[in-house]
């Protein structure tokens, strides 16, 4: 069942035996468990990537001239799954979406230093830490990589077409941070199963930083939630994937 961030923190204060409240805000200590609840949560959110999360976004344009191969990392991007850009033609009308594949950026640096700065076809391009990258102009982009989580740097792009990449022409699936919200009406962002793993995380930690002890029933309630949702957050990718190395699967 899902909790609101109040029933959560009334929940919390009736086990550490503290008095009742009618708002998070109401005393110092449903105030303290309140931003106890908020830190679990952001924890929880960052150990792994949660199915929920993921959203076909478009990445920013970079609106930099002198930058025409970079795109910029829309806020709360937490990872980028697969990116994809239309190489259309001017002459076309079809959208025409097709596969821009990462590289490290050690890899991505090696592949474009090979090429001949001295083609017309061939852009020196300054990037934001004052290092130079030979990017292709007259094709739409293959390969991508980022050196500051923040820009996504293209090997090219198609300056017939556009003067810069352009955000409209992206199509993108990542994962999204959510947006904390701290009211009392307040449900935060997580699946109904793993609502039980946030209250007593921050049971146990409301008990340590509160009472000074351990509360050992709720931290060891709090092991078996985080083992059952690591194992439940793919399942809709059919859990665990193995190798049958040519054998018939006897699961």
């Amino acid at each position: 069942m899902k909790l609101t961030l109040l029933e959560m923190v009334q929940d919390i204060l009736n086990d550490l035996d503290s008095d009742e409240v009618n708002s998070i805000n109401d005393t110092v200590e449903s105030t303290q468990v309140a931003q106890i609840i908020k830190t679990s949560f952001n924890e929880m959110i960052s150990n792994r990537n949660w199915p929920h999360l993921r959203k076909l976004v478009q990445l920013e344009s970079a609106n930099d001239i002198t930058k025409p191969n970079y795109l910029s990392v829309p806020d709360g991007m937490k990872e980028l799954i697969f990116f994809k850009y239309d190489v259309r033609k001017s002459e076309q009308t079809k959208t025409v979406l097709q596969d821009v594949t990462y590289k490290y950026p050690d890899d991505f640096l090696r592949y474009v230093s090979g090429r001949n700065s001295d083609l017309s076809t061939v852009d020196q391009i300054i990037d934001y830490s004052g290092s130079t990258i030979l990017v292709t102009n007259n094709q739409p982009p293959v390969y991508w990589t980022s050196f500051d989580d923040e820009h996504i740097v293209t090997d090219s792009y198609d300056s017939a077409v556009d003067d810069t990449l352009k955000k409209i022409k992206t199509q993108c699936m990542a994962y999204i941070e959510p947006v904390w919200v701290h009211v009392d009406s307040a449900i935060p962002n997580l699946p109904e199963e793993a609502f039980a793993g946030l209250l007593e995380e921050a049971k146990s930690t409301a008990f340590l930083v509160l009472k000074q002890m351990n509360n050992q029933k709720a931290e060891q309630k709090a092991a078996r939630q985080s083992r059952w949702l690591s194992r439940k957050a793919w399942a809709a990718h059919g859990g665990v994937r193995y190798e049958t190395y040519g054998r018939k699967d006897r699961r």
